[in-house]
């Protein structure tokens, strides 16, 4: 009877113990599976979430028949954020809340004799308010990119034709604007470097004409720095934008000096070292063959993802995007029948 009590033990512990790891080996498998559910749910939403709230297209800011518009490439027009004038040009600030841009005033045949007064203006169409008082030739604005939304812009002077670089602040009143530059000299900011310094073309005195990286000096005069480019040895660069990493450049271009018209650039993209100040590696991206039209105001969108600017190819001037990725070209605006220009990227100042 005792041997059989024991053997009967045994058995019983073996079950015991055969049960035990069942439990334990389902528990595991139950835990690993709870796990890897929620991980997949937890990623499913959190993609869900990011399409919400991080969309893959940057908005743009764009002119369409004189209005100031925002929207996402490739959408129609919804309802704009100006209306009732011509205003040109709007360029988004880096903290991606408002809008610089030129409103004109008094027309004329010769641009260079409009009459405009710049603007701030929130990206939602609210806080409009002039920063120049309209009685001169405000033209390009843009903002630095130190963190300080500083507006800038280019006055033409009346009495010489050339340029000075205009400042001002957000919330500022007309006659608050300061010169960054010399009026006796020529000088126009394109964009801008998170160091403070503007990209800037201008000839002052002691330098000659060039391209340069500037240190305003509010008050004083300037520091120039010239930047390098073989490009522009044989032609003129112009709508210039750095892109937001500061390692590229987009601009219009045409070869030779003498004629400044419009029609017949190509657009470049280049290699921008914002250290050693060169644009190196330049590389056509639309219009390589220099076709007479107006193509123009290339600007960076979706980072550093794609290019969009304007054409006038198919005689009325469109939109388009260049990307970097496969090289393709798509046009992006809706209506064929109204003028697009000068669009520029959410959060990238020209």
């Amino acid at each position: 009877m005792t041997n059989m009590n024991t053997h009967n033990d045994r058995i019983t512990r073996r079950e015991q113990l055969t049960r035990r790891e069942l439990l334990t080996e389902t528990a595991r498998v139950t835990t690993a599976m709870t796990a890897a559910w929620l991980s997949s749910a937890a990623a499913s939403f959190w993609a869900r979430a990011g399409e919400t709230e991080r969309p893959h297209r940057s908005r743009i800011s764009y002119y369409c028949d004189g209005e100031i518009h925002v929207n996402v490439p490739g959408q129609p027009e919804g309802k704009p954020l100006t209306s009732g004038h011509w205003d040109f040009k709007p360029s988004w600030s880096k903290t991606g809340d408002m809008l610089v841009f030129f409103r004109r005033l008094k027309n004329d045949a010769d641009v260079s004799k409009w009459i405009t007064a710049v603007h701030i203006i929130n990206a939602d169409g609210t806080g409009l308010h002039p920063l120049s008082d309209g009685t001169y030739t405000d033209f390009n604005p843009t903002w630095t990119r130190d963190g300080k939304n500083t507006p800038l812009w280019n006055r033409k002077n009346a009495a010489t034709g050339a340029y000075c670089i205009m400042a001002s602040k957000v919330g500022g009143k007309p006659g608050e604007e300061v010169a960054l530059t010399d009026k006796r000299y020529s000088a126009w900011v394109h964009s801008a470097a998170s160091d403070g310094r503007l990209f800037v073309a201008a000839a002052p005195p002691k330098l000659g004409r060039g391209y340069y990286l500037m240190t305003p000096n509010p008050g004083g005069e300037p520091k120039y720095e010239r930047i390098e480019c073989e490009l522009a040895k044989k032609g003129l660069l112009d709508r210039v934008s750095v892109s937001p990493s500061e390692k590229k450049i987009c601009f219009e271009y045409k070869t030779g000096f003498l004629n400044r018209g419009m029609a017949g650039r190509t657009l470049y993209i280049a290699d921008f070292d914002v250290q050693k100040r060169t644009i190196t590696d330049p590389k056509p991206i639309a219009n390589e063959a220099g076709k007479p039209f107006w193509i123009a105001y290339p600007r960076w969108i979706d980072g550093e993802a794609a290019v969009i600017y304007h054409s006038g190819e198919t005689g009325k001037n469109q939109l388009y995007v260049y990307r970097f990725d496969d090289g393709s070209t798509t046009r992006v605006s809706t209506n064929p029948r109204a003028n697009y220009q000068y669009p520029h990227g959410e959060a990238a100042p020209c």
